[in-house]
Order: C-alpha cells, then structure tokens, then sequence
C-alpha cells in the first residue's frame, strides 16, 4: 500500500474521490494546502498506478474529472478507516507535527 500511496497528499485524495468522482479545482478545495503542482503530479501517479481514471469530456471549457477505478475503490476501503482515526486524534496529531517541526528547526548543542 505504502508503494502507491507513499506521499503525504495521495491518502487523501483517494479518500475524497471514494465520496465520488471530482474535478481537480474541487480536490484542490478538499486537500487543503497541497500545492497546485503537487495535486497535479500525485493524479497523474495514481492514474499511472491503476488506482484513479482522468475523464476527459473533451469541452470547451475543458472538463475533466478523476474518479477510483475498482483497485482504487477497494484501497480507499482500507484506508478510510485510517483517515476516519486521524480526525478523531486531529488534536494530538497537530501537536505530534507541530513539535516534530520544532525539533527540525532547532540545533541542540553538541554534548
């Protein structure tokens, strides 16, 4: 699992699109903070992987939407379980990231 959803945004994008298929502009929306780039190039990972399918509607304005394939469909099924755990610990997993993120910032002294 870890092989195709390794990155910090691709769990939750598969989460999302398991509610239903999505355009881009509406995952940008639901992945809050990933940047547009990075959006981009983990769609075009799971699509490569066989775990989303880009729909192309082929309209001016163009139209495209990623849905789960059934291989996604049945990954989404075993991490949703992860994602429903990590709303429930929110606050602590905050605190876990904010003091990792401090620990990185700050050289102790050498012994």
């Amino acid at each position: 699992m870890l092989a195709i959803l390794g990155g910090k945004w691709k769990p939750l994008i598969v989460y999302h699109l398991a509610e239903g298929p999505k355009r881009t502009g509406q995952l940008r929306r639901l992945v809050t903070n990933v940047t547009e780039k990075m959006l981009i190039q983990h769609l075009k990972e799971l699509t490569d992987d066989g775990v989303i399918r880009r729909i192309d509607f082929r309209t001016v304005p163009p139209h495209v939407e990623y849905e789960l394939t059934d291989f996604g469909q049945s990954l989404a099924l075993r991490l949703a379980p992860l994602c429903e755990w990590g709303t429930d610990h929110d606050a602590e997993v905050a605190t876990i990231v904010r003091r990792r993120g401090e620990g990185s910032n700050s050289a102790s002294p050498p012994a």
